[in-house]
């Protein structure tokens, strides 16, 4: 059982931190807690919740997913890709509903991490994870144009297109106020980005706006004459249920757990990157689990680790689960003492920000990536889009992983024998005589989402270890667009490392679908090699330019 449940923080404690890591996780603490109490405050309104869910969310859930996950740095707290799931159960089951469904998708999450299957991140493939969250990025966007443009509209339909037609019917109601707020928010948000680093654009836009907006009595809608009073105690509650009509959640709960699931790992996998650590999946499942089961109880919302805030926490100089804990602590002692004042913030400011999120999330730069891919990763990407915007999202998480998997049938019987594309005259077989400094990696079958994950990896342990790498791919025969991207993250890596890369015996197909990607311009042309012979030749006059500059440096 320890080697399924061993969380980071406990792990650190038993270590030892320095007190210098301390000092710096406490500052980035604070500085993520100031990050997420706007985000947290919009993602519960744009919910459908009140304000305080959204803060209490982030304290209690952030708190445990940072003393029971698996992540080094990870923040856990409101994220926007569940502003669709939870309003959507709020609106047809309640806020009991919503307490029972987040209660078993922490219960599945559980489950999820005891099984050992924090490992089946891999299998989603990119162009599904892409289609989803640039679908759940424009539904996000339509839920905040009510607001934006202060429209007098008392009950928004759920339906995406019943949304727009209800705007455009209502358009001549536009309160051009409200709007100054929410372009103001953005552009102060935009401003931030570029010149000030320390402190969160949103969080300045919603100070500067809401002062504006109390001292000049403009006519707009605040969260107080929209919800009332914020409420500032956190309390222990039961929801009440009935055991007969449990399995009515089930379908909720799923797609919670799910969603949880992939965006935590993906956040946690994000992360390892910038620091160069290697979190524990299966023990962050159940972290986020725990977290879900246990933050209904006080009023909170479902939780995930959030790729943004925990992005803002390693740039700030987080290290350990101190930073998250802290950010937790700072959210509480927000809200216990600053409430009031959260309840004059003007919902168009809350709009802007959540637009900001929306666009960040949409990710149409890997979007319109995929579209130059291969028609199977076409198919899967606007398959999931659209089933995301005018179905759901359980639905298009499900359909996609099926389409996938056929596609990818397909494309393998396609294949049916393949024969080497490369065939040496003088094939070097002994690696041993190769000069110290050059590392051999051979890819043999396809790259495609399964593989992709394990490939990179190992690629990259092996080439950092190296001064040049050639990687051979005269068996690769196809790759998609998560095995593209995942290359492309890979190589960046190595060459932040200085490592040369060369590729071998590149299939006209796959350079095509590498050109496209521009990863051909990143690794270069001169370094793509048609056979082996070729590279090693190459690798070594590249290997000596290496070894010069290195004794003209010292």
């Amino acid at each position: 059982m320890s080697a399924i449940f061993e969380p980071k923080f406990f792990s650190l404690l038993k270590a030892g931190i320095s007190k210098e890591q301390i000092s710096a996780d406490i500052f980035a603490g604070i500085v993520v807690g100031i990050v997420a109490l706007p985000l947290s405050i919009a993602f519960a309104v744009a919910s459908g919740v009140s304000p305080e869910k959204g803060i209490i969310t982030a304290i209690v859930a952030g708190f445990l997913i940072a003393v029971f996950g698996g992540s080094r740095v990870q923040i856990g707290g409101p994220t926007g890709a569940f502003i669709v799931i939870v309003y959507a159960i709020v609106e047809q089951y309640g806020i009991n509903g919503l307490i029972i469904s987040t209660v078993m998708s922490g219960i599945i999450l559980v489950i999820f991490g005891l099984l050992k299957l924090g490992a089946l991140l891999k299998y989603f493939p990119h162009p599904l994870i892409v289609g989803f969250t640039s679908g759940i990025a424009l539904i996000i966007f339509s839920t905040q144009v009510k607001d934006a443009l202060g429209l007098n509209i008392e009950k928004l339909p759920s339906e995406f297109l019943d949304k727009w037609i209800m705007y455009f019917t209502h358009l001549h109601d536009v309160n051009f106020y409200a709007l100054g707020v929410t372009l103001a928010t953005i552009f102060i948000i935009i401003l931030c980005s570029k010149f000030i680093k320390k402190v969160p654009g949103s969080f300045i836009a919603i100070i500067v706006i809401t002062l504006i907006v109390q001292a000049s009595g403009l006519p707009v809608t605040t969260i107080e004459s929209f919800f009332g009073e914020i409420n500032s105690d956190i309390t222990f509650t039961l929801p009440s249920f009935d055991f007969n009509h449990l399995s009515m959640y089930i379908a909720p709960a799923l797609t919670i757990a799910l969603l949880g699931g992939i965006e935590s790992l993906l956040s946690a996998v994000v992360s390892d990157g910038m620091i160069g650590a290697n979190h524990r999946s299966n023990t962050e499942l159940i972290g986020q689990g725990i977290a879900n089961i246990v933050t209904p109880f006080f009023g909170g919302i479902p939780a995930t680790g959030a790729i943004a805030r925990t992005a803002t926490n390693v740039k700030n100089g987080g290290r350990t689960p101190i930073a998250a804990i802290v950010h937790a602590i700072t959210l509480l002692l927000i809200m216990l003492f600053f409430a009031n004042y959260a309840k004059l913030i003007p919902m168009a400011c809350l709009a802007g920000i959540l637009i900001v999120v929306a666009y960040n999330m949409s990710e149409w730069r890997s979007f319109a990536s995929i579209l130059r891919a291969s028609p199977f990763d076409i198919i899967v990407l606007l398959s999931t889009f659209f089933l995301t915007v005018f179905v759901d999202l359980t639905m298009a998480i499900q359909i996609g992983i099926v389409l996938s998997s056929l596609l990818f049938m397909k494309r393998m019987a396609d294949i049916g024998v393949v024969i080497p594309s490369e065939i040496d005259s003088d094939l070097i077989e002994d690696y041993a005589d190769l000069p110290e400094g050059i590392s051999i990696y051979e890819i043999s079958g396809p790259l495609f989402f399964a593989s992709a994950k394990q490939y990179s990896g190992v690629i990259k342990e092996i080439g950092l270890k190296s001064k040049v790498l050639i990687i051979r791919m005269r068996h690769v025969p196809f790759v998609d667009s998560t095995a593209l991207h995942n290359l492309q993250e890979m190589i960046k890596t190595l060459q932040n490392a200085d490592v040369k890369l060369i590729l071998s015996g590149v299939n006209h197909s796959v350079f095509q679908d590498l050109k496209k990607n521009k990863i051909t311009t990143l690794v270069g042309e001169l370094n793509i090699l048609n056979s082996f012979d070729q590279a090693v030749r190459h690798a070594k006059h590249v290997l000596k330019s290496v070894d010069l500059q290195e004794q003209q440096a010292v």
